[in-house]
């Protein structure tokens, strides 16, 4: 898979405070890329770097084999956690105006808003003012300024903030036809269950530094435990968790026993899923048998959790 952006070696230092220290990344072309870490990890200055809002200490930003210059601003959309709309500007009249600051002419700006109006549902929303509007409906307006130009690389920082669930499920949608019809996305934000619903990749950025970067299986399978969840009917739960703890761990926070079915997690350690099966098939009947793997958000703590100093 090609790389469409490639950060190298990026440092980037605010007087004493170091606020990214050599970090690299690779965006592969056609991706969603999930940008991940902590308030204050640093993803913030990296955007800003990639928006060329400001620049790098040291280490380069390359774009589609070029190095980062001021003409890319036009293949970049940016849709920032904090929105920055024109409050008292007419809708229409400010979508113009951003689309054709990125390089679009007037008739190609207002056949691309009459498209994305007519998608959005929101073709009344012309003549309104952004202070008329709630903040979801200024979200949708935000989301087309920033998408309107087709640009190469979007930048989606907490993009569902202030959307309702049937809002933010329409934009979620959205972003995934953007990637279907070959659009690059990088994709910031705290929410894990929409890491997982919309990235083939991440990365996490924690006190400056980068921690985890790679396609979301392959990380999933890297942070995996030998762990299996079991479900099972026996009519002696001792026996069987005597047979059990005499060479698996067992998880006392996901131990439960209701009538005659036991749920259980277990830790295999270095031994392998038959040894398992073959004490649970001698003591009762299998209900449910599952390798945990763990979730974005099992990892993210976990690793933010270890890299505390």
């Amino acid at each position: 898979m090609n790389t469409l952006l490639e950060v190298n070696k990026v440092v980037k230092q605010y007087g004493n405070y170091v606020a990214l220290n050599e970090v690299s990344l690779a965006v592969p072309q056609g991706s969603i890329y999930g940008l991940l870490g902590p308030n204050g990890a640093g993803k913030t200055s990296l955007i800003r770097i990639i928006n060329q809002i400001t620049m790098p200490d040291s280490g380069q930003i390359i774009l589609d084999g070029e190095k980062l210059q001021p003409k890319h601003v036009q293949y970049i959309g940016y849709l920032p956690e904090e929105r920055g709309l024109y409050q008292s500007m007419k809708v229409g009249e400010q979508c113009l105006y951003l689309a054709q600051m990125k390089g679009l002419s007037k008739a190609e700006a207002k056949k691309q808003l009459d498209y994305w109006f007519d998608r959005l549902g929101i073709q009344g929303w012309w003549n309104k003012k952004i202070q008329e509007l709630s903040k979801g409906m200024a979200q949708k307006i935000q989301f087309v300024v920033c998408v309107l130009h087709q640009p190469k690389l979007l930048i989606f920082d907490e993009p569902f903030s202030g959307f309702d669930p049937v809002n933010a499920n329409v934009i979620k949608d959205e972003i995934l036809a953007l990637k279907e019809q070959g659009a690059t996305i990088i994709f910031s934000t705290h929410r894990m269950e929409s890491v997982e619903e919309l990235c083939d990749h991440i990365a996490l950025i924690h006190k400056s530094n980068k921690l985890i970067e790679g396609k979301l299986d392959d990380v999933k399978r890297q942070h995996k435990t030998n762990s299996f969840e079991v479900g099972i009917l026996t009519d002696n739960v001792e026996k069987l968790m005597y047979d059990i703890t005499q060479k698996f761990t067992v998880s006392p926070a996901h131990f439960k026993s209701l009538n005659n079915e036991l749920k259980l997690e277990i830790q295999l350690g270095n031994s392998v899923p038959n040894e398992l099966l073959n004490v649970l098939t001698q003591r009762g009947q299998l209900t449910h048998f599952v390798e945990k793997i763990p979730t974005v958000h099992d990892i993210f703590i976990q690793t933010v959790t270890e890299n505390k100093v």
